[in-house]
């Protein structure tokens, strides 16, 4: 995929250069910010800027190609969460110790939660990191 610079830099400044799934703005991430797509290039996504969106390479790479994942409650097939069409407030919120969880609200936030292991161990303790510092949770 090779997604013009002038794209990028849209993507970027949209997301307000925040992982659109976990949240962590792109100065504490370990490496480059990736571009997601949304609907994955095998699923029928393509590079159109509305299915672009900004992530961390741990969010990216525990997506790949998934579009859709089971909602532990209902058991129900509901659509990932959608960072470019979706509030990250209406399907997740911070919980936890020092609101270091990121507790999914809805069926798709459960789901997007655990397909992206927003909670994984090394995530979790990055956060309480942050919090000792007073740099989380992110703003919007």
């Amino acid at each position: 995929m090779t997604i013009p610079g002038s794209v990028r830099q849209r993507v970027e400044e949209a997301a307000n250069y925040q992982c659109g799934y976990c949240r962590m703005p792109a100065q504490f991430v370990y490496a480059p910010m990736q571009i997601d797509h949304i609907v994955p290039s095998s699923k029928g996504g393509t590079d159109a800027e509305n299915n672009l969106w900004l992530a961390c390479p741990r969010c990216n790479n525990f997506k790949g190609d998934q579009a859709e994942a089971i909602d532990p409650d209902t058991g129900d097939r509901v659509g990932l969460f959608n960072p470019r069409l979706q509030h990250w407030s209406d399907h997740f919120v911070w919980g936890g110790d020092e609101a270091t969880l990121i507790i999914g609200l809805t069926p798709t936030g459960r789901a997007t939660a655990i397909v992206l292991q927003l909670n994984n161990e090394k995530s979790v303790r990055f956060r309480r990191k942050l919090v000792s510092v007073g740099w989380h949770p992110p703003g919007d």
